[in-house]
């Protein structure tokens, strides 16, 4: 939610680096000192979500997934109100360092939340599960945008109670959270507690009968004693998860390298240039945030039936063909006349595209590649991996948009085309699978053999299994 608050608070947020740098300086703050503090400010998001991921394993191992959730609140409540109290202390530094700290609630909360989730749902309803937090983080985009309208916090009285406002989910999950259960497969698999994870089981599922979820995580458990919790630098060396690990790598750079951050960029001058009066540019903003909302809606009802390799597959062609057409469009917008509402239209199927494959699917997909011991470590590699790419698009972006103008449209199209032939080709459907089949699934690919003590996996009743190299 906090980089579109800042987005809205952009003009009242230089001008008050402006004045208090004129305050203490007695002289007006030079453009390049402006822009490179305002390109901090940009950047320090990214940067914190990047080191927030790096904390993912080692505190979702030693607290838990509820217990690191409920850790992460301090990176969010402490900042926001670092962030409404930056004006009354005439500091734009302590909204620079804010924005870090917010930063490494977001790559925390980012990658735990759909673990989490992830582990606590059914089989059959994951996928729609795994979607719920993206479909909020768009909720929290669409809402930014509404309080970012002039009218309402969008002015020069209310944009530091706007930054503010980002502390009051993280409270509500402080109040909540704790009436939740753990995850019943961290409780059996990482804390050896069978009774808490039965009785966390049958909270979950309402029901006293989980006799049958019970012994597969049992199985998995099994599986993995050996192996322990698995450290980045031993998930990298496992040649049983190479083709896991890749395809999280694969999947978390096209997210971000397909050029999302570029389109919202553009949009604003897209829409002024269709006429729309400047003052109303901010009510189409708010339009487009509702699609984005919709079409992730969209994807929870249909990720069951459709599954995740088809909608991973049709959300990155559309934002391929999406960029290419709109790198025409935007060549011949001072020429044809009727080119700037096919521009609109172009920002519209990109977010449509990106709202319901590229955005949701890759989390819950790389909940569901992975075991008990070997995922927060891909969560972390698959976070900083994502955190990365969005600071590099930050950082890159305006040298291409300087250079190429439209055309840097055109590379993020073949990052699309890339990333969707790279999912054809190597990525399985996953859906309604145990995580121990999909695991099953990518044996042929890393040249393993997946077996239940000398007997294959495909031949045991018990459905346990053991890795072993060939």
């Amino acid at each position: 939610m906090f980089l579109p608050l800042v987005s809205c608070s952009l003009q009242f947020m230089q001008q008050f680096y402006n004045s208090t740098y004129l305050d203490r300086h007695n002289e007006p703050m030079e453009e390049n000192l402006l822009t490179l503090l305002w390109s901090l400010s940009v950047s320090m998001y990214p940067l914190g979500g990047f080191f927030g991921s790096l904390m993912v394993a080692p505190l979702v191992n030693k607290l838990g997934r509820k217990g690191t959730l409920l850790f992460n609140n301090i990176f969010s409540i402490v900042p926001a109100v670092m962030m409404g109290v930056s004006e009354i202390a005439e500091s734009y530094e302590i909204i620079i360092v804010a924005r870090f700290i917010v930063g490494i609630c977001a790559g925390l909360s980012s990658n735990v939340v759909p673990m989490y989730l992830g582990e606590l749902s059914p089989k059959n309803l994951r996928g729609a599960i795994g979607i719920v937090p993206q479909l909020f983080i768009t909720i929290g985009i669409l809402s930014a945008q509404v309080l970012g309208i002039r009218s309402i916090l969008g002015n020069s009285t209310g944009w530091t109670l706007m930054l503010g406002l980002t502390g009051i989910p993280a409270v509500i999950e402080l109040l909540l959270l704790p009436f939740f259960p753990e995850s019943p497969r961290y409780l059996l698999i990482q804390k050896g507690d069978e009774k808490n994870s039965k009785k966390a089981l049958q909270r979950l599922r309402g029901w006293d009968d989980v006799d049958a979820e019970m012994t597969e995580m049992r199985l998995e458990d099994q599986s993995e004693r050996a192996e322990g919790h698995l450290s980045v630098l031993s998930l990298l060396s496992q040649r049983s998860l190479r083709w896991q690990l890749v395809s999280v790598v694969i999947m978390n750079m096209g997210q971000q390298l397909s050029g999302v951050n570029a389109i919202y960029y553009y949009a604003d001058s897209i829409y002024s240039s269709a006429g729309v009066n400047q003052n109303d540019v901010q009510y189409v903003t708010v339009g487009t945030g509702a699609v984005n909302v919709f079409m992730t809606i969209a994807a929870v009802f249909i990720v069951e039936s459709s599954g995740r390799r088809l909608l991973l597959l049709l959300g990155f062609g559309i934002c391929c063909g999406a960029c290419v057409l709109l790198t025409v469009a935007l060549n011949f917008q001072e020429s044809v006349t009727w080119m700037p509402y096919v521009s609109i239209a172009c920002v519209i199927i990109y977010v449509i595209g990106h709202a319901i494959g590229a955005s949701p699917i890759p989390n819950v997909v790389t909940t569901e590649m992975f075991r008990q011991s070997a995922r927060p470590a891909a969560f972390m590699v698959g976070g900083s991996v994502h955190w990365l790419s969005n600071f590099t698009v930050g950082l890159v972006f305006p040298f291409m948009e300087r250079g190429l103008g439209s055309y840097s449209f055109i590379i993020f199209a073949v990052v699309c085309l890339v990333t969707l032939i790279y999912i054809w080709l190597v990525v399985p459907e996953t859906k309604n699978k145990t995580f121990l089949e999909v695991s099953q699934m990518f044996a042929k690919r890393n040249k393993t053999e997946i077996k239940v003590g000398d007997l294959p996996l495909k031949d045991s009743p018990e459905n346990a299994e053991k890795v072993t190299t060939l």
